[in-house]
């Protein structure tokens, strides 16, 4: 079972698709996400929504409408997709064992609780550790890592599929490369 759900693979992707290795975006709607990855339309909405609400991205009204990113995409790092969309989870919750050892009839003696709980500090410290390794890479880091193992013409296509899906318009915002 995976810690993170599948939203955050998602949301991630997403955004990356928003932006080429330059670091110019462009704005794209969820159904044309949503079919480019494969991905169900219904829950990508529902993670926009999130990203959204987290301010990631924003929305534009009106016929052809869809989102853009809210800030550049090397400041949106994969931490701040994991707290849009799966909120702040834990690795670990304490639920205080220690004080609820049967030997310990009036109550656990001092010893055992006076300091903070040695299992919650070493799993607090794992968290603490996968969030920095979390916060160290961005939207941008991430696309243009894909970017180098991608052959040139891949850029192409995707701009193409998405010319064909808008019925051969460019894209807003000059028709920038697509991830």
């Amino acid at each position: 079972m995976s810690f993170f759900s599948s939203g955050v693979e998602y949301g991630v992707h997403s955004l990356m698709c928003m932006v080429d290795a330059r670091g110019s975006t462009q704005e794209m709607n969820v159904r044309e996400i949503a079919e480019l990855h494969g991905i169900p339309y219904v829950f990508l909405g529902k993670v926009f929504t999130r990203l959204a609400k987290a301010g990631l991205v924003k929305s534009s009204e009106g016929r052809g409408g869809g989102f853009r990113l809210a800030r550049p995409p090397e400041e949106i790092t994969v931490l701040d997709v994991v707290h849009a969309v799966d909120d702040s989870k834990k690795l670990f919750e304490c639920r205080e064992v220690r004080q609820r050892v049967a030997v310990f009839n009036d109550g656990p003696p001092a010893w055992a609780c006076d300091t903070p709980c040695s299992v919650r500090v070493v799993m607090d410290a794992a968290q603490q550790r996968m969030e920095e390794a979390l916060a160290q890479h961005t939207i941008l880091d991430l696309t243009r890592r894909m970017m180098k193992k991608a052959p040139d013409t891949y850029v192409v296509e995707v701009q193409a599929w998405l010319n064909a899906r808008r019925g051969g318009k460019t894209p807003p915002g000059g028709g920038s490369e697509s991830t």
